[in-house]
């Protein structure tokens, strides 16, 4: 029954030192796929950003599973984003004495799953 009632189980990583405009090429690519298949994906995209994202999902499925008691091979990724986080402001030396401003941003990920019974069952209705 637990499992019925809870719709999305999800995992967010914070202050990940990467752009969001670049985390969020890789999140298109395995938002509304399997768990399984998103795996695969992640494993051979060429992507510095893959490893955190991995690292997320295998954390939300990890949660529905140990706290809802779902099973990791019926789940879908039903949301994934990033959004912006704090940059690191950093000075860079030039010429005649100035300094140049350079920003490192950081992101959040957010990946939630969801089971693929609830998924099918909200596109019948």
């Amino acid at each position: 029954m637990a499992a019925e009632a809870v719709t999305e189980v999800k995992a967010i990583a914070r202050y990940i030192r990467m752009s969001p405009h670049k985390v969020r090429r890789v999140l298109d690519q395995i938002r509304g796929r399997s768990y399984r298949e998103a795996l695969i994906i992640l494993e051979f995209m060429p992507y510095r950003a893959c490893e955190p994202i991995l690292k997320v999902l295998r954390s939300a499925v990890a949660n529905a599973e140990h706290n809802n008691g779902m099973d990791p091979a019926t789940l879908v990724v039903s949301t994934a984003f990033s959004d912006g986080g704090p940059s690191l402001k950093r000075f860079r030396p030039r010429a005649q004495g100035r300094a140049y401003q350079i920003r490192k941003p950081t992101c959040t990920i957010t990946v939630a799953v969801r089971s693929m019974t609830e998924v099918e069952a909200a596109k019948a209705s």
